[in-house]
């Protein structure tokens, strides 16, 4: 299981390398330096330039990720490339969230390099980026306290798990969907969830404005990378 999990591990991080490894740039971006307008764009920006930097930060190490589908059994090269792209244990980041789940990473390898590089401070960007990645997940726990919530909820939970019929379980998601409507929990959630986050934004504004400002930066940074230069041959590491 040990190795199953590292190999598919080490697949998906193949993928996230190879998938935006050809080019940073999109066709609609504007001219040199220039980064896109709309959200969805700078996205694809900020992600292609981070797996151009770890593929380079592997190049540089006689690294290379092989393509998801070229299968093999794994080996201790597998290890070395785990090292490469991740870093080493024990993990030096570390974000407790308000609704308790603490989130790790570490500030070696490749992956930790490519974001130092991109936002200028790979700390400050992964305190910032988990935080205003959980926003909505802290929202939602704010109002599972309301009261038309918590009732919604029941009717929910009558409605999907009902009383004296076994649980298998997760509902069905069309069984679930059906009950979040019949129960009113979705139009509940519709007509909370707009302020619990506009408080959660205000609560953590420190990191949303870090978050901003160290992603306009590294938007600046992805427009003007040069083009790839990972391309050469190197050590087959998969």
């Amino acid at each position: 299981m040990r190795h199953a999990t590292r190999r598919a591990l080490l697949t998906a991080a193949a993928a996230l390398v190879l998938a935006g490894c050809a080019t940073v740039r999109p066709e609609s971006a504007g001219p040199p330096g220039a980064a896109p307008a709309a959200r969805p764009e700078q996205d694809r920006l900020l992600k292609a330039a981070e797996q151009r930097l770890v593929a380079e930060c592997l190049h540089a190490q006689g690294l290379a990720l092989a393509p998801a589908s070229q299968a093999r059994a794994p080996d201790d090269r597998d290890e070395r490339l785990r090292t490469a792209l991740f870093g080493k244990d024990p993990r030096e980041l570390s974000v407790t969230l308000a609704t308790g789940l603490t989130v790790t990473a570490n500030s070696d390898g490749c992956v930790a390099a490519a974001r130092g590089r991109l936002y200028g401070d790979q700390t400050r960007w992964f305190r910032a980026q988990v935080t205003v990645d959980n926003l909505r997940a802290e929202a939602q726990a704010r109002m599972k306290e309301d009261p038309a919530h918590r009732a919604a909820l029941d009717r929910w939970t009558r409605c999907a798990a009902p009383a004296g019929v076994p649980r298998a379980g997760r509902p069905d998601p069309v069984v679930a969907e059906r009950c979040a409507r019949e129960s009113g929990l979705s139009d509940v959630r519709a007509r909370l969830e707009p302020a619990a986050l506009a408080t959660v934004r205000t609560l953590h504004r420190d990191q949303v404005a870090t978050y901003e400002q160290l992603r306009a930066r590294a938007l600046l940074r992805a427009a003007e990378l040069p083009a790839n230069t990972t391309q050469k041959k190197g050590t087959d590491a998969s």
